[in-house]
């Protein structure tokens, strides 16, 4: 078989301008970026108010392994089956950051004959909105920095300043640095440093904001320092927020590609789901449900990290309800749950799997806890034996909901149909959404509900510093925001190692944020890298341009 960037390069894309036809788009809200990407002007959602909405279908995952669960393969593919059961379905996604796509984790396009494409393009620097934010973060803080060497009017204690520099790779050296050395004139000495821009703050505002005017009263409340007498400083104090809008006027607009099977797609924003909310912007998400009858989005990592964060606070925000969520799991990431090495996967082992088949259970019931309709969606291996096959029919009747075997990485959207048949009669089923806890509860019963109802904790521990924290964000008056809980994505637990579904533990919270322009509460648990660090031999080693002007080894 193909490589993905092999399958992708031999992909018939339509123009753009088709691509939107197709959804009844006129060329006056096109705004190309080449032959096969665009944005997607303001007025064009204006234009829409009128239409119905579409179904919601949110896709989600069991905790992430080694042996991979291809979650996007799976968004990206039901997209294309609903294409082929004659349905009009649109895919809205997040863009990659370049950071895991140099690194180890990979791009965020789907794979196999399940891609959204250009890839290339896609995976690099799409219509540069990465590169938009960067450039916005980076400018408040140069102004945070440049107002400390100007006299220092607002009394901003260097060392209480929150707001950290970012750069989209993966550049663990830039952790912590000292900036403003080299004498007077080069600015005051302090300790800062870098986090991935998709870890920024602003990512989360641009994927949170109504439109470009809520984007910059939302840049205008991140909070960026406390002075030396206490006081909370925001970055509409330094009067920096208009200018980091307008770098921002085109990255708040969502994109239109396309996928193989030429299945528009909206790809819009990306922040991580372990240090953030992990989903593509409310706009990209409204737009999608007035174009689409069938509108198939995802959430980073597992169930207990994205789907969370999309439904407790992206659906609360945007007024959203789901219609269907689709778990995704594979066999070979449940045995490795049950205890298998990753070697060892493609060999059959039921009594792994029957061990292993309690971290989807427990995924499954979280999900229905929130009134929607769930469907197990299994990513299927060659090596899958119809005695594994079993366990998984028998536990997802034993839950109640429905399952089906997809092979869309080898067959595109004909080999998803069975799981849009499925989602399509999950979407007609009664619906009772709800979130999970009221935003207006204190932060520690917030943290507490999360931790019971999802995690399966037995409690949850805050160290010092957190009690310090929350003492202060209460102070403010920002305690009353939904929370958004920074955890490991490999296990249920706080603790990387715990697979399964883990009982007989506390939850650790070690620091407590508050992204007052995004609209929530960041919980620390665990040691969580808002920078990471290349591997040993990261990806970037095998990506190269050959001699014709081709990229090659892009996965």
């Amino acid at each position: 078989m193909m490589t993905d960037i092999e399958i992708a390069q031999s992909a018939k894309m339509k123009p753009i301008y088709e691509v939107a036809e197709g959804l009844g788009i006129s060329e006056e809200y096109i705004e190309p970026y080449g032959k096969y990407k665009a944005k997607l002007s303001d007025g064009l959602m204006d234009s829409l108010q009128d239409h119905p909405d579409g179904k919601l279908i949110l896709v989600t995952a069991i905790n992430p392994t080694p042996a991979g669960e291809g979650k996007t393969t799976i968004s990206v593919g039901l997209g294309e089956a609903m294409q082929q059961i004659g349905k009009k379905a649109v895919i809205a996604l997040r863009e990659p950051s370049l950071g895991p796509v140099f690194g180890i984790k990979g791009g965020a396009a789907g794979g196999g004959y399940a891609q959204v494409v250009p890839m290339e393009d896609i995976n690099l620097h799409f219509t540069g909105d990465m590169h938009a934010i960067t450039a916005a973060n980076n400018l408040l803080c140069a102004v945070i920095d440049n107002h400390l060497q100007q006299g220092n009017e607002l009394g901003i204690d260097q060392r209480r300043i929150l707001f950290k520099r970012c750069m989209d790779m993966n550049d663990r050296a830039l952790r912590f640095v000292t900036v403003g050395l080299g004498g007077k004139v080069n600015g005051i000495p302090r300790e800062d440093g870098f986090q991935i821009t998709v870890a920024s703050e602003i990512m989360a505002i641009l994927c949170l904001a109504s439109d470009i005017h809520d984007l910059k009263k939302r840049l205008g409340n991140i909070l960026v320092a406390y002075t030396y007498d206490n006081r909370p400083v925001f970055a509409r104090d330094l009067g920096v927020h208009g200018a980091m809008a307008a770098l921002m006027k085109d990255a708040v607009k969502p994109n239109l590609v396309q996928t193989l099977e030429n299945t528009p797609a909206i790809m819009h924003g990306g922040p991580f789901a372990n240090i953030a909310h992990g989903c593509n912007s409310v706009k990209a998400t409204k737009l999608a449900l007035k174009l689409g009858d069938y509108v198939v989005t995802e959430a980073g990592f597992g169930s207990d990290l994205g789907a969370e964060k999309f439904l407790d606070i992206k659906c609360r925000y945007a007024g959203l309800k789901p219609n269907c969520i689709v778990i995704v799991a594979t066999i070979r990431a449940l045995k490795y749950n049950g205890g298998v090495a990753k070697a060892d996967l493609a060999e059959e082992n039921v009594e792994a799997l029957k061990l292993g088949v309690k971290n989807l259970q427990v995924h499954v019931q979280n999900m229905q806890k929130y009134g929607v309709p769930v469907v197990v969606a299994i990513n299927r291996f060659f090596t899958d034996t119809d005695a594994e096959i079993q366990v998984l029919s028998d536990c997802c009747d034993a839950l109640g909901c429905d399952f089906a075997l997809a092979e869309v990485f080898a067959k595109g959207g004909l080999g998803g149909t069975e799981l849009a048949e499925k989602v399509v009669a999950a979407c007609e089923k009664p619906s009772d959404f709800h979130v999970l806890y009221d935003h207006e509860l204190p932060i520690k019963e917030k943290v507490g509900t999360i931790a019971k109802e999802i995690y399966r904790a037995d409690g949850v521990v805050y160290t010092a510093a957190a009690e310090k924290e929350i003492a202060e964000i209460e102070k403010l008056g920002l305690d009353r925001l939904p929370v958004c809980i920074a955890k490991t994505q490999y296990s249920l637990s706080d603790d990387q190692t715990k697979l399964g579904a883990p009982t007989g533990f506390d939850i650790t919270v070690r620091n407590v944020k508050v992204s007052a322009g995004a609209g929530f509460i960041v919980v620390y648990t665990g040691n969580i890298m808002t920078m990471p660090g290349l591997p040993k031999a990261p990806a970037a080693l095998k990506i190269d341009i050959d001699e014709t002007g081709e990229i090659v080894g892009l996965f």
